[in-house]
């Protein structure tokens, strides 16, 4: 650099001084200063300058361009050195990945033969759009830009006199203006139609929910209004004969923090029983899960394991089966919680005493939160969209309806209210939902408490939360039908029996993801092809984006998800479309129950906390050996990696294929947020696709 400023200190020219800071590896601009603050920078021009302005070095600006010039190409390198990076793990991962149709380990979450259907309808409209594609690509190079009346205009005088191509071109437009835009357009209206009615029942809710913090409102025991003292310690002097259970399923990574924490709640031990209810079919679960049992057993823990012979119903057997045994007449409520569930020690002081002096309360249900809510993209709009459905739609009806789907978990139930609607039955894959629906038809009310919350995990792998999501949409659907004569013979009000029949489930379980999928995976792309079909700009982008920031409301730190959380739930609509039709047509799909895949990732660190609030004389049997479980899933990287695999989707390529089809259709349109919107929403179905978001799975 010295020779620099000695040319520097040599210059006879007059400039404003340059501070210029190298950082290693690239050069920056530190300050750029003159002795006129307030004056702007100008570059030389041949006018001649006003009296008092300083001179411009060329050499400085020079200097100032080169410098920028070098940040920004070090900028480019770190951006294709990701680029690199990003594509080689894209690569490695698809090249281990296996398609959905070759998973015959586990079972499939839908029939092989809608499986077929279904992905070879898609496949039609994917040649279909390629075809038309290549043959609007070629009408357009050869410019044929007119429009439907211009060709009519110029068909019939010049019929004969046309090229044979050009003659089909004309053809194929005066057929799609007859006999395809018509009916295309009608189906996107009536689409549109259900879009607003959903939006304004969102709008609704959200409305509701902002009228409860306004407001304040909160559901306080009967017992307690008055009494700030037992309002804020809880049961008070009430502590019924509560029943805790804890039904599972081969769920080795998670039974030890579960079992703990429902050992660990705040109640009398001799008004408390715990039944583990294990439905593992896999013997060395089965003996972890017996040795912890009696582990807690030991010490005191009123608590017993209990293993069905016959496997019968899935989850609802399992309760079903629970419930029949002979201590439950003792009971007065039951509480149920999930393997994953881990309740804080003061769950039943915050939840029982809701039913003291309320006759009619049927049950209580608390709000789910979540431990690895930020561990992937995936895991972050699930709890997007979990965040909305406790905050906004389980609390607004819960407040206003008295009415709301159980969640299947961390709920208190009065047994009483359990055995009036007839207990628990296996006719679908959503028996909490079934029991609610029943005992709300039986006049029971419900209530839902959103500061008491129950951690719990989300699954972390695409593959896991397409089949729990297929269950969670299929369900409903059987339900529906089986409900709806029930719901008309009932004897609860006209509003209530319109509620459940037209906003419980025909707007939020079967208007919503058949919407979503047809009017924007299907309409949409046909529309490039068929332009005298139009959907207008504010459904594709305005609306949706505000029903998106809707949805974020209730969990504002995931604002800048937005993008990625409106793509992905467009991407879902095909898993909950193909689920809600096969439970609406009963097909194979609709009863089979798959077990959410979790991965205890808290286990460790809630058993230490756990551990520390016992006492001395339970801290050796409680605390398992935290250093063997380590070394148990400390696996060889190798092993590991040879493990671990993608699985590819077909039904989710093929859509991208056909977006980004439509797109590139779009570019002759100049349709721009047409374009961005299919570019964008084809590239989410191909990272889905490839099983890029969420983790690998086993």
């Amino acid at each position: 650099m010295a020779p620099l400023f000695t040319w520097w200190d040599t210059e006879a020219q007059r400039g404003t001084p340059v501070i210029v800071k190298m950082e290693n590896p690239n050069w920056s601009i530190s300050e750029i200063s003159s002795l006129d603050d307030d004056e702007e920078y100008q570059f030389p021009t041949v006018a001649p300058r006003k009296k008092g302005a300083r001179g411009k070095n060329a050499k400085q600006v020079t200097w100032v361009l080169l410098l920028k010039a070098h940040r920004a190409a070090g900028c480019l390198a770190q951006l294709s050195s990701a680029v690199v990076r990003l594509a080689s793990v894209v690569r490695r991962r698809v090249a281990s990945g296996r398609t959905d149709s070759e998973a015959l380990a586990s079972p499939p979450e839908e029939s092989p033969v809608l499986r077929s259907r279904f992905y070879s309808f898609i496949k039609v409209f994917l040649w279909l759009s390629l075809a038309l594609l290549a043959f609007e690509v070629a009408a357009y190079l050869k410019g044929w830009h007119l429009s439907a009346a211009e060709m009519r205009r110029l068909v019939l005088p010049l019929y004969f006199g046309l090229p044979d191509l050009l003659d089909f071109y004309a053809s194929w437009i005066s057929f799609r203006v007859d006999y395809i835009a018509p009916p295309l357009q009608f189906l996107a209206d009536a689409c549109i139609i259900l879009f607003l009615i959903q939006s304004a029942d969102r709008l609704i809710l959200c409305l509701g929910c902002f009228w409860i913090r306004f407001k304040g409102i909160k559901p306080v025991p009967k017992s307690a209004i008055g009494d700030s003292k037992d309002l804020e310690s809880g049961s008070g002097d009430y502590h019924p004969m509560v029943l805790v259970q804890i039904p599972m399923c081969n769920e080795k990574e998670v039974y030890q923090q579960s079992i703990a924490a429902v050992c660990n709640l705040d109640w009398p031990r001799s008004k408390m029983l715990v039944q583990v209810l294990d439905d593992s079919n896999d013997p060395v679960t089965q003996a972890l899960i017996r040795e912890e049992v009696e582990k807690w057993k030991q010490n005191g823990a009123p608590i017993l394991y209990r293993h069905r012979v016959l496997r019968d119903g899935y989850k609802a057997g399992n309760l079903k089966s629970a419930m029949n045994c002979s201590y439950v007449k003792d009971y007065e409520f039951v509480t149920i919680f999930d393997a994953d569930f881990q309740p804080a020690p003061d769950f039943l002081k915050r939840t029982v005493p809701h039913f003291q002096d309320n006759d009619q309360l049927g049950l209580v249900q608390a709000r789910w939160s979540f431990v690895n809510k930020s561990e992937n993209l995936l895991t972050r709009l699930q709890n997007i969209n979990l965040c909305f459905h406790f905050e906004v739609e389980q609390q607004v009806n819960g407040v206003f309806l008295n009415f709301f789907g159980f969640n299947g978990t961390a709920g208190v139930w009065r047994i009483k209210a359990l055995e009036d609607s007839g207990g628990w039955l296996e006719r679908t894959t959503v028996e909490d939902m079934d029991i609610a629906v029943r005992a709300h038809l039986k006049g029971w009310k419900f209530i839902y408490l959103n500061d008491v919350e129950c951690q719990c995990e989300l699954p972390e792998s695409y593959e896991a939360y397409r089949k729990q999501q297929h269950r969670w949409h299929s369900g409903p659907m059987q339900l529906f039908r089986l409900c709806l004569p029930d719901i008309i013979r009932s004897k609860i009000g006209f509003w209530k029996k319109s509620n459940l029949i037209f906003l419980f489930f025909l707007l939020r379980k079967l208007v919503l993801p058949f919407y979503s999928f047809t009017l924007f995976c299907i309409i949409l792309p046909l529309t490039m092809f068929v332009p005298e079909a139009q959907l207008p700009a504010w459904v594709i982008c305005y609306i949706p984006a505000v029903m998106s920031l809707l949805n974020i409301l209730p969990e504002p730190k995931s604002f800048p998800f937005i993008v990625p959380y409106l793509l992905f739930e467009n991407t879902m609509s095909v898993t909950k479309f193909n689920a809600m039709i096969s439970g609406l047509f009963q097909l194979g799909s609709a009863y089979e129950w798959v077990v959410t895949k979790k991965s205890g990732r808290s286990s460790e660190g809630d058993l230490m906390s756990l551990t520390k609030e016992q006492p001395k004389q339970q801290r050796g049997s409680s605390m398992p050996n935290l250093e063997s479980i380590v070394q148990e899933e400390d696996f060889d990287p190798k092993k590991e990696s040879k493990r671990k695999h993608n699985r590819i989707y077909r039904k989710e390529l093929a859509l991208a294929f056909l977006l980004l089809t439509a797109a590139a259709r779009s570019l002759l349109s100049a349709q721009g947020i047409h374009f961005y919107f299919l570019l964008f929403q084809g590239i989410s179905f191909l990272l889905v696709g490839l099983d890029l978001i969420g983790e690998q799975i086993d």
